[in-house]
């Protein structure tokens, strides 16, 4: 008999999603930065232990749109409270709600699908100071579980699956037991680039820029070239994503390298261009081109 459970991660922009679904699956799968919409689709991450298939949808940080693609985002994570086995309701230890959170919340409710609080960050407090942020939560919604964690440590992981677990159902698994994402190797390599232009660049440069795959291809030798453009809003931007002399572009491709390289298990040659595309997250031809379509 085998078992398989969907469950859905959300919450807030900068609340630890990603971190989380990397750390469960064991594999860097999703992007991680410091800075608020680092995740624009749903990521799919892949965990197999004995007899369950344990499937994490990433989602994006739910905000107020600004944009076409805020709207997308928006969508991406309505979509996703729905017709799951549960949802993972990541928050921080602080005692406060706000708005989007509650806006977010009230979406979980309307979906009627069980859910789990996970406070993340815990190594972030003092540990008596939780019992205010159970509190207040718990006033909101009658949680099936409150699991404290701190993704980043590994803390609390354990027990958030001993609660995750109980959800699961009979039925095949979805996906090879091996598997780790449905996410093509080219596309994790194109958000292994935006998490480079995140974490190196200021303001709104990195929110106004996409990465496109153009060439994805193995050598005899076991060598893999990849060349990929990214594309900005603006000229200035395209000056500072290039840099004095090509030094930033040079420093997001080495470090986006290192991690291709260790992620793909073989030697990276990599090739970066930056291109102009005015205001494409309001375009919605540009947004399907770049992969953000809810087909």
């Amino acid at each position: 008999m085998t078992k398989t459970e969907l469950i859905t991660v959300c919450g807030r922009p900068n609340v630890g999603k990603s971190t989380l679904v990397n750390a469960l699956v064991g594999e860097k799968i999703a992007i991680v930065s410091s800075k608020p919409q680092t995740t624009r689709n749903r990521i799919m991450g892949v965990l197999t232990k004995e007899d369950t298939q344990y499937i994490l949808l990433d989602t994006p940080g739910f905000i107020k749109p600004r944009n076409r693609l805020g709207d997308y985002m928006v969508n991406v994570v309505r979509e996703s409270v729905t017709d799951v086995d549960v949802v993972l309701f990541l928050v921080e230890p602080v005692a406060e709600i706000g708005p989007g959170e509650t806006a977010l919340l009230e979406k979980v409710k309307e979906s009627g699908v069980p859910a789990i609080l996970v406070i993340n960050k815990i190594d972030t407090v003092e540990k008596d100071k939780l019992l205010a942020v159970i509190a207040a939560w718990s006033q909101e919604f009658a949680f099936e579980a409150v699991v404290p964690i701190s993704a980043k440590d590994g803390d609390g992981l354990d027990a958030l699956m001993e609660e995750v677990q109980k959800f699961a159902v009979e039925g095949p698994h979805l996906f090879p037991d091996d598997s780790i994402t449905d996410q093509p190797e080219r596309q994790i390599c194109a958000e292994l680039i935006r998490e480079k232009i995140l974490r190196s660049l200021e303001k709104e440069v990195p929110h106004g820029t996409a990465v496109e795959i153009s060439r994805f291809s193995e050598r005899e030798n076991g060598i893999i070239d990849i060349e990929a453009t990214i594309y900005c809003e603006k000229a200035s931007h395209k000056g500072i994503l290039i840099g004095k002399n090509g030094s930033m572009l040079k420093k997001i491709g080495a470090e986006a390298r290192e991690d291709m390289e260790a992620f793909l298990g073989a030697k990276v040659f990599l090739q970066l261009w930056v291109k102009v595309k005015e205001n494409w997250r309001d375009s919605e031809v540009l947004l399907r081109n770049f992969g953000f379509t809810n087909d």
